[in-house]
């Protein structure tokens, strides 16, 4: 790769749970790990070589260049006042899609920058650095270098990206995901309530991601409301309204929308 980073990890949740492993497997070495909950950086710090558990925020001592703020987003800015850094010079970043880099300004070092990978993470699944988009912005040319380094030895796809471009992206990433996700957990609520098999939806989920995906979402787009079927969008309006008040509002706003985008007519 060329050149390796001693990094500190201030966060023990899930992005740090596979960011952190992900980097000592390319090679970098992390010194420290920091978290007010101890116990979750005791289990972090379980899955690394060498790395020490800190009871403060103080890195005073560190050898670390590259400190990584995996916290909160409303906890970024705080944290990032509270380090102690090393008299050597430092980088401090954060992970957040939806803060900017000025949420680093607190931090005691000029050097500050974004490192954000555009995924989704959860401790019980494991994920691949090489599949995932890593985001940079700084201020600083030489601070992007480096970031640009360390982004390239875990995966290949690097962009940098401004923070309202960033911001965009989550709000964008949060559709993609979050929603698409509660969606899929209303499916399964209204399946359960009859006993039905929520397994059943399972191929028709995966098709409609492999088609969006390859043909585009636009493209793709299939069901009652998209070739205008009203007597069938009534038939479900009847029966949502009869199970769940929010389910009904929820099916009707969304079947609007695409009434409104007239797929048809494409």
């Amino acid at each position: 790769m060329g050149k390796y980073y001693s990094i500190s990890i201030i966060g023990a949740g899930r992005l740090a749970w596979h960011l952190a492993p992900a980097l000592e497997n390319a090679g970098h070495a992390v010194q420290e790990v920091y978290s007010r909950r101890h116990a979750e950086a005791r289990k972090l710090a379980r899955r690394l070589y060498q790395a020490n558990v800190l009871d403060q925020p103080d890195f005073s001592e560190s050898i670390s260049k590259i400190f990584i703020i995996t916290v909160a987003d409303d906890a970024i800015q705080t944290v990032a006042s509270r380090l102690l850094l090393p008299a050597h010079e430092t980088i401090v970043v954060h992970t957040s899609g939806s803060q900017p880099l000025e949420a680093l300004a607190g931090a005691n070092t000029p050097f500050t920058g974004v490192f954000y990978p555009l995924q989704t993470f959860t401790k019980e699944k494991e994920v691949d650095f090489s599949q995932i988009p890593i985001c940079l912005e700084s201020d600083h040319s030489d601070v992007l270098k480096t970031l640009t380094k360390l982004a390239r030895s875990i995966s290949p796809t690097v962009k940098l990206v401004n923070s309202r471009e960033r911001l965009l992206l989550h709000i964008a990433a949060v559709f993609a995901c979050n929603f698409t996700n509660h969606l899929l957990g209303m499916a399964e609520t209204l399946l359960d309530r009859k006993q039905l098999d929520f397994s059943l939806l399972k191929p028709l989920i995966t098709e409609t991601i492999h088609k969006s995906l390859s043909l585009g979402p636009q493209r793709s787009q299939t069901g009652p409301a998209a070739r205008g079927d009203l007597v069938t969008l009534e038939k479900h309006m009847d029966y949502l309204k009869g199970f769940d008040h929010d389910y009904a509002e929820i099916y009707k706003l969304i079947t609007q929308h695409i009434l409104d985008m007239s797929y048809l007519d494409e």
